[in-house]
């Protein structure tokens, strides 16, 4: 299979993801299983099995923004970084929603971070740990 098909199976399979987490209230378990679990375990065998099959041949590396640069150069290793985004992005969005289930805070108010999370991973965080703290005082984790 290329990467490019890998590209177009990975990117639905993590919407529904993200999908079931929007919709988290009417099936919580469920939400939880498919979005910090399944999907993400799913996106990381291809994520391992990418860089194992992959990252020996590739070029550049982590010491320096041309080097990393250089390393997603190589369309695989490009696939690889894509669902390393997929997968840590929706196992966060999973874990804010299960910490807002437990700490009271309502889901509708939990919502625009997710979305910020689904499009922008970090930014999501930040935006989840400041309504965290605001409505409860507490701080990450």
């Amino acid at each position: 299979m290329s990467a490019d098909q890998l590209f177009q199976l990975a990117n639905p399979l993590a919407l529904l993801g993200w999908l079931a987490l929007l919709l988290s209230p009417l099936a919580p378990r469920a939400a939880q299983w498919v979005s910090a679990a399944a999907i993400p375990l799913v996106l990381s065998l291809a994520y391992a099995g990418l860089v194992l099959a992959f990252w020996w041949d590739a070029p550049g590396g982590f010491g320096s923004l041309p080097d990393v640069q250089a390393l997603f150069t190589n369309p695989h290793i490009a696939l690889a970084g894509w669902l390393h985004y997929l997968a840590f992005d929706l196992f966060l969005g999973a874990w804010e929603v299960r910490t807002a289930r437990a700490e009271g805070i309502p889901h509708w108010m939990v919502v625009p971070c997710l979305i910020l999370t689904f499009l922008f991973g970090p930014a999501g965080l930040l935006a989840f740990a400041i309504l965290r703290f605001t409505l409860t005082r507490k701080v990450l984790p």
